[in-house]
C-alpha cells in the first residue's frame, strides 16, 4: 500500500473502467435473448415501463446495432482499461525501484557485506517485476471477476434456477484445488527465486572479475561453475512448471465437465418446455463468463503465491534497519585530536581489536603498521563509521567528543579515505575526481590531480579528463587508479585523510613525489598513512604498529628503531630487500 502511493488514482480509473466492460459484457446476452426469443419468436416482450410502445419499432437490424453499439463501447472502455492500468503499474513499478534503491543506500556497510550484489540486483528488478505484473494484471482484476460473477449468477439465477445450482456445484470444486496448490507453487517458485539470485551473483561477480579469471586462465572453471547452477536453476523450473501444467490441466478438465453438464442440461431443459432457446443460448454465454473468472480467481491465488515470495524478499530489504543517528547528533569542529580510547571489535565471533588505545593530535601525520589481518583497516573503518563501535567495546573521540554522537554524514564527510582497491565509476576520469564535490572546475580538478602526481599522465591520454574509464577502472593501471582516487579525495579537502595502503600499486619514487606535494599542500590537515612499505611511514610525526589486533609499539621512526622491535625487525627486511634488488640491477 506504501508502494502505491501515486499510482492508486489509475489503478481506480481502470477498475472503473472494467466494470463498465463488464456491463457491456453482460447486455450483450439479453440482446441475443430478446432477439431469439422476441423477434424471431413469439415470446411477449419484457420492456420497462420507460421502453412500453416500442415492441413494433424493434427489429432483428435494431436488435444487431444495439449489439455493435455495446461492442464499440467495451472496446473504447477496454482501451482506458489498459491504458490507465499499464500507466499505474509503471509508476508503481518505479516507485518501488526508487524506494528500494534509496532504502539501500542508507543501509549500514556490514549489510552490504553480508548479502551479495547479484542477488540484491535480483531482488530490484525480477521480483519488483513480478509483484508489478501480479497487481497490474491480477490483483485489479479480481474487481472485475467478482463482479462479473455476481452479474452472471444474478441473470442465470433469473432464467433457470436449477440449471444455475448445477453450474454452482463446480465452482467450490475449482476454488479448492486451486488452494491446494498454492501452497505448493509458492515452495517451488522460492527454490526458483533463490537459485535466481545464486546465478545471478555468479554472472556479475565473475563480469566484475573478468581480468583476474582470463589471466589465471580459469575460464573453463567458471564455465563450469556457472553452468552447474544455471542447471539447479532450470530444473527447480521444471519443476514449477510440472505443477503449474497440473494445476492448468486440472482446471481445463474441471471446467470442461462444468460447460459440458451445463450444455446438456440446458438442451434437455428446452427439449422439456422449461427453458426458450434464447434464454438457453444467453444462459450458455453467461456460464462462459462465469467459468472464465473463477478459473481466472484461481490464476490470481497460483500468481499471488509467487508475488508472496517476491513481496517476501523485497520486505527483507525494506525491514532491514537503515542506520539512524543518536538524538540530538551533531556536527563538530574535526580538527582536533583523534583518540581511541580502549576499542575492541570483531566480526561475528572473529575478534579483530582487542584493547587497542592511542593518541593522534590534529594537524599531524600519523602512520599505522602491521601484517595482513592486523586490523589496520577496521581502526579506520570504525573511525569513519561503517561499522559502528558496539556500546561496551570502548570510544573513538574527535576534538573529544564521541563519533557515536555525530552525524554519520558528517564524519564521512570530513573524513577521507582512499582505499588500497579504491573504486572508479564507468564515467570519464574527470567526473570520478570530480564526484566527491559541487560545481568542481577544472582547474581545481587538475590541481587535486597535479599534487597526486596523475596529471601528466592523463593529460597524455588522447581525450585527456574527457577519457572514459571503464567499468571498475579497468582501462587504467593499479597505480593510475590509486592517484586517481588521491585526487578524488584532495578535491573533497576534507579535514582527516586516511591513505589506507593507497600508495601500494605506485612505485617507490611516485610515492615519494606524492608524500612531498601532501606534506607541502595539506596544512594543518590530519594525515593517517597506512602501508606496508616502511619507506612510507619513516617521515609521520608518530607511527603506530599493530601486532594481532593489539598495539605492539608507538612512536616516531627514531624510537622505534632504538627499540628493536616489530618495527626494527620490518624495517631491516624491506632494507635488505631493496638492496639486493639493486644489486641484482633490477
Amino acid at each position: 500500500m506504501d508502494f502505491l502511493k501515486g499510482s492508486k488514482i489509475f489503478f481506480l480509473i481502470s477498475i472503473l473502467s472494467a466494470l463498465l466492460v463488464n456491463a457491456c459484457d453482460m447486455a450483450a446476452p439479453q440482446i441475443i435473448r430478446a432477439a431469439i426469443d422476441s423477434v424471431i419468436g413469439d415470446k411477449p416482450w419484457e420492456l420497462p415501463a420507460f421502453a412500453a410502445g416500442l415492441e413494433e419499432r424493434i427489429n432483428l437490424q435494431i436488435m444487431g446495432l444495439a449489439v455493435v453499439v455495446l461492442a464499440a463501447a467495451g472496446a473504447g472502455l477496454r482501451y482506458v482499461t489498459m491504458y490507465f492500468n499499464s500507466k499505474g503499474a509503471e509508476r508503481f513499478a518505479k516507485t518501488m525501484r526508487d524506494r528500494l534503491f534509496s532504502h539501500i543506500q542508507r543501509l549500514p556497510f556490514s549489510w552490504h557485506m553480508k548479502n551479495q550484489t547479484g542477488d540484491i540486483i535480483q531482488r530490484c528488478t525480477s521480483d519488483v517485476d513480478m509483484i508489478k505484473n501480479f497487481i497490474s494484471e491480477q490483483l485489479t482484476a479480481v474487481f472485475r471477476i467478482v463482479i462479473m460473477i455476481g452479474l452472471s449468477l444474478f441473470f442465470m439465477f433469473s432464467m433457470n434456477r436449477k440449471l444455475t445450482l448445477v453450474a454452482l456445484v463446480f465452482i467450490p470444486v475449482i476454488l479448492a484445488y486451486s488452494w491446494g496448490f498454492h501452497a505448493k507453487i509458492q515452495e517451488r517458485f522460492a527454490k526458483c527465486d533463490e537459485n535466481e539470485g545464486v546465478l545471478s551473483a555468479i554472472a556479475q561477480e565473475n563480469l566484475t572479475g573478468i581480468r583476474v579469471v582470463r589471466a589465471f586462465g580459469r575460464e573453463n572453471f567458471e564455465r563450469e561453475r556457472f553452468e552447474k547452477q544455471n542447471q539447479i536453476y532450470t530444473n527447480e523450473w521444471m519443476k514449477l512448471c510440472m505443477v503449474l501444467s497440473l494445476f492448468w490441466g486440472t482446471g481445463d478438465l474441471v471446467s470442461g465437465l462444468q460447460i459440458m453438464t451445463t450444455v446438456v442440461l440446458g438442451t434437455y431443459f428446452c427439449v422439456q418446455g422449461q427453458m426458450t432457446a434464447g434464454e438457453f443460448i444467453a444462459f450458455v454465454s453467461y456460464n462462459t463468463m462465469l467459468v472464465w473468472p473463477v478459473r481466472s480467481l484461481g490464476r490470481t491465488i497460483s500468481e499471488m503465491s509467487k508475488a508472496g515470495v517476491s513481496i517476501e524478499r523485497i520486505r527483507y530489504i525494506m525491514d532491514s534497519p537503515a542506520e539512524e543517528d543518536r538524538p540530538g547528533a551533531s556536527a563538530p569542529p574535526m580538527k582536533g585530536d583523534i583518540e581511541f580510547n580502549h576499542v575492541s571489535f570483531g566480526y561475528g565471533r572473529e575478534q579483530v581489536l582487542s584493547d587497542v588505545s592511542f593518541k593522534i593530535p590534529g594537524g599531524t601525520t600519523f602512520g599505522i603498521l602491521g601484517g595482513t589481518g592486523s586490523g589496520k583497516s577496521t581502526l579506520m573503518h570504525l573511525m569513519n563509521r561503517l561499522y559502528d563501535l558496539p556500546e561496551g567495546s570502548g570510544t573513538i573521540s574527535i576534538g573529544k567528543v564521541d563519533i557515536r554522537d555525530m552525524k554519520g554524514e558528517w564524519v564521512r564527510q570530513n573524513i577521507g579515505m582512499v582505499l588500497q582497491e579504491p573504486f572508479l565509476f564507468s564515467r570519464t576520469i574527470g567526473e570520478n575526481i570530480g564526484i566527491a564535490g559541487e560545481g568542481l572546475t577544472l582547474t581545481q580538478i587538475r590541481r587535486a590531480a597535479a599534487i597526486a602526481c596523475v596529471d601528466d599522465t592523463i593529460a597524455g591520454f588522447g581525450k585527456g579528463y574527457d577519457t572514459m574509464v571503464g567499468e571498475r577502472g579497468v582501462t587504467l593501471s593499479g597505480g593510475q587508479k590509486q592517484r586517481t582516487a588521491i585526487a578524488r579525495m584532495l578535491v573533497q579537502n576534507p579535514p582527516i585523510m586516511v591513505f589506507d595502503d593507497s600508495l601500494s600499486a605506485v612505485d617507490a619514487k611516485t610515492d615519494a613525489m606524492i608524500r612531498k606535494a601532501l606534506k607541502k599542500e595539506l596544512g594543518d590537515t590530519t594525515v593517517i598513512l597506512i602501508a606496508h612499505r616502511v619507506t612510507t611511514l619513516m617521515e609521520a610525526d608518530c607511527i603506530l604498529v599493530l601486532d594481532k589486533g593489539r598495539v605492539a609499539e608507538m612512536g616516531s621512526h627514531k624510537e622505534l628503531m632504538e627499540k628493536h622491535g616489530i618495527y626494527r625487525k620490518i624495517y631491516d627486511i624491506q632494507m635488505t630487500m631493496a638492496e639486493e634488488v639493486e644489486g641484482n640491477g633490477v
